[in-house]
């Protein structure tokens, strides 16, 4: 969403379970200068937020209405019965919904799993939400099946929860309105489909590559470099002539340590 061209920001809805954190840390590094702003909603009114434009994009739970909005499927939860600490459950690491004939599965009204009716018996009425009915499975009326992300959303000390192996599974989605995609949003999808910074929408890699030499493509030497290459070769050769001649005339400057000036001077001495 814009708010003028000269102060752009970004709203992000995201649904109960979902944790935009790690994308809304790279959204700042990226983007420091437009502001994200996180929008909670129920999964019920997700699909109006974003289409009565009060959210640009959102982290919803499938499945959306794909005539009006794109979706890119983000990850599936696994489904897990929420238990107290001391049910038979328990006592093993998975459950199938065969396990749960016998009990009483709560199904509250915001269920994200999409089934008509759970497995075992029904409760006397149905939750109005999932936080209530996680009270109910701590005061022993039922059991809960939900996203694994919900049951840790709702994390009590005296429950916990078993993987239900066979159960639906609720699967994420970043979606927004099909005739809305902005700037901004395909910015975010490139967040999260993990691409790096430089290839978001493939504008700057593009030039990049357009500046860069062809890997087989030979560089022709540069000019400046030749001549002080060659400049230096020249140099030694002419300090070598110098030293050369020093050692041949015998003089005192060319009597150093060199095997050559030691053989030039040692002949005059021995005649005097």
């Amino acid at each position: 969403m814009t708010d003028s061209a000269d102060s752009p920001s970004f709203r992000l809805a995201y649904v109960p379970g979902v944790t935009p954190a790690k994308w809304v840390r790279t959204w700042e590094e990226r983007l420091p200068g437009v502001p994200l702003a996180l929008v909670q909603v129920t999964p019920a009114e997700a699909c109006d937020v974003l289409r009565d434009g009060r959210a640009d994009a959102g982290l919803v739970r499938l499945p959306v209405d794909r005539a009006v909005f794109s979706a890119i499927p983000l990850y599936t939860e696994t489904t897990v019965v929420v238990v107290p600490k001391d049910h038979l459950l328990t006592a093993a690491d998975e459950v199938t919904l065969e396990d749960l004939a016998d009990e009483v599965v709560l199904h509250p009204l915001d269920d994200v799993l999409g089934w008509d009716r759970p497995p075992g018996e029904a409760a006397f009425e149905r939750p109005a939400t999932t936080a209530d009915a996680v009270e109910l499975v701590a005061a022993n009326i039922g059991v809960l099946v939900v996203p694994q992300s919900l049951a840790r959303l709702h994390h009590r000390r005296d429950l916990t929860y078993r993987t239900v192996v066979d159960a639906p599974q609720s699967g994420v989605a970043l979606s927004w309105p099909e005739d809305a995609t902005t700037d901004l949003v395909e910015d975010f999808i490139g967040i999260v489909r993990g691409r790096t910074v430089n290839s978001t929408r493939g504008r700057a890699p593009q030039q990049d590559r357009q500046d860069r030499p062809k890997p087989d493509q030979k560089r022709e030497p540069r000019k400046s470099g030749a001549g002080r290459t060659g400049g230096t070769a020249a140099r030694g050769r002419t300090g070598s002539a110098k030293t050369g001649g020093a050692k041949s005339g015998g003089s005192k400057a060319g009597g150093g340590k060199g095997a050559g000036a030691k053989r030039g001077t040692g002949k005059p001495r021995r005649r005097s």
